[in-house]
């Protein structure tokens, strides 16, 4: 099925209820007086709503608005934002150097502003004791807090207790920030290593 309206000679119905082109309602009319008036003020007659029992028509410049409407289209495609989910795996029994090692991790993924699955995974006689992932889930979201939220809380899922943390907004928009100052020129930066020497 076309999502293209049907223009000018391509509207089949009889009669059209036609809207002017500031949006002021003109009336119900035959098609051929809608095109005529199309052809007088020289634009183009346009099917907005061809399910409406007169279909809807509406005088305008279709090139322009087809323009705006893919204008519209890669805007919103632009600010649509791609969520990169992140997956840190742990055992209960972790060492704190592997603990801090994966720790940051975590830190660096929630600064990239990319969410973080935290994956505890159980094994033999671990699983009986599920109160030790759900500590050092807890853990983890206290020492990353002014990162990150817990957007899932820690589930038990089979053999592994599953938690998601997402960056904070106050991250996000640091990260923004920094995105937008990579493309910025380096002088700042060699405005400053002078004042170093000295």
């Amino acid at each position: 099925m076309s999502v293209e309206p049907r223009v000018n000679d391509q509207i089949r119905a009889r009669e059209v209820r036609l809207v002017g082109p500031e949006g002021e309602q003109v009336g119900i009319v035959p098609i051929e007086r809608a095109l005529q008036l199309a052809a007088d003020v020289d634009l183009d007659l346009v099917e907005v709503a061809p399910m409406a029992r007169p279909p809807v028509c509406k005088l305008m410049d279709f090139g322009k608005f087809k323009y705006e409407s893919a204008l519209k289209a890669r805007e919103a495609r632009r600010n649509q934002q791609q969520t990169i989910i992140k997956e840190m795996k742990l055992r209960p029994k972790i060492d704190q150097h592997d603990y801090e090692t994966k720790k940051g991790h975590v830190v660096r993924f929630l600064k990239a502003g990319d969410k973080v699955k935290v994956t505890i995974m159980f094994r033999g006689r671990e699983q009986s004791r599920p109160e030790l992932g759900y500590r050092l889930l807890r853990r983890l979201e206290e020492e990353v807090s002014e990162l990150g939220f817990v957007e899932a809380a820690p589930k038990q899922d089979g053999r592994n207790m599953i938690m998601v943390l997402a960056p904070n907004r106050a991250t996000k928009a640091i990260v923004r920030g920094a995105k937008s100052d990579e493309d910025a020129p380096a002088e700042a930066d060699e405005a400053v290593q002078p004042a170093a020497e000295g």
